[in-house]
């Protein structure tokens, strides 16, 4: 698939987690292989939009006739990165009955009674379906490590358990594309202060947001961990600059066309016999 308008390389290769990536080495505020700016930005989300939704469908419509395949995005990030704003701006350009969108929250009474993974297992997509997880199983390494609530051998127990789950909806056939959102430090705090600066945000905000963000260098030390433990063949990690909110959908929503691009998706053929359907129509 040849690169659209604006791009001069592959968001897919540029922001993969490969061996020996280092998180503090990249920049929050950049555009990696996109040579325009915001406008062109806006322009092009809209120009692949379309690209997009056709693969979306082709991925449903293989399901109807027994297709296993489906895609499953991961959204992790720190508070006000941008979440939302992907799953408007890029999921929300596709078909919504191919859509299986789950954001976890803190776990209830009865799911902290099963093991973490328990939750994430029952919301993973069905076969045709775009599945998408705001925050995802990957907090219960995260927060879990930065506040001690989990010691070492119970965090190497749950990297393990994850890459054998993810292994598992690969070898089900769903493509698994985790991207976490790559937000600055002084940009967070730019974003949590706009929105007590509008009324319009307060829903938006909670306090524990700024109680999270003193511990930022123990949250960036997670991550790379998790990258380091995590970013699999089956499963890889994308880190996406984040400080530009129009770069980070458009980065997120190319990194989805080129993964699907990839599953070699097809029209179904139908099941019955198009010509004579076609000669039936005449008569009527």
């Amino acid at each position: 698939m040849s690169l659209p308008l604006g791009f001069t390389a592959s968001p897919s290769e540029l922001l993969k987690v490969n061996a020996g990536f280092v998180l503090a080495g990249r920049p929050t505020d950049a555009s990696p292989g996109f040579s325009g700016r915001k406008d062109d930005g806006a322009a092009a989300l809209g120009g692949r939009a379309p690209v997009l939704a056709q693969l979306q469908e082709q991925l449903f419509a293989e399901s109807r006739f027994g297709s296993k395949k489906s895609i499953l995005l991961v959204l992790q990030a720190m508070d006000t990165a941008g979440k939302g704003g992907i799953v408007g701006h890029v999921v929300g350009a596709v078909d919504p009955q191919g859509v299986n969108l789950t954001a976890f929250k803190a776990p209830t009474e009865e799911e902290k009674a099963h093991d973490f993974l328990w939750r994430i297992r029952g919301a993973a997509p069905g076969p045709g379906m775009l599945g998408v997880f705001d925050r995802s199983h990957y907090e219960d390494v995260l927060i879990h490590r930065v506040h001690g609530w989990a010691d070492e051998s119970e965090l190497d127990r749950r990297y393990q358990a994850i890459n054998d789950f993810e292994a598992e909806l690969a070898a089900a056939g769903t493509t698994v594309v985790k991207v976490m959102l790559n937000l600055g430090a002084a940009e967070q705090l730019e974003r949590l202060r706009a929105r007590l600066h509008d009324p319009t945000k307060y829903w938006k905000y909670s306090p524990g947001d700024l109680d999270e963000h003193a511990f930022w260098p123990a949250y960036m030390d997670a991550y790379q961990i998790v990258f380091e433990r995590t970013s699999t063949p089956d499963a890889p990690w994308y880190v996406v600059p984040a400080d530009k909110k129009w770069y980070a959908r458009l980065a997120v929503q190319e990194i989805l066309i080129e993964t699907l691009a990839s599953m070699n998706l097809q029209w179904p053929p139908g099941d019955f016999d198009v010509q004579h359907e076609r000669a039936r129509l005449k008569d009527v």
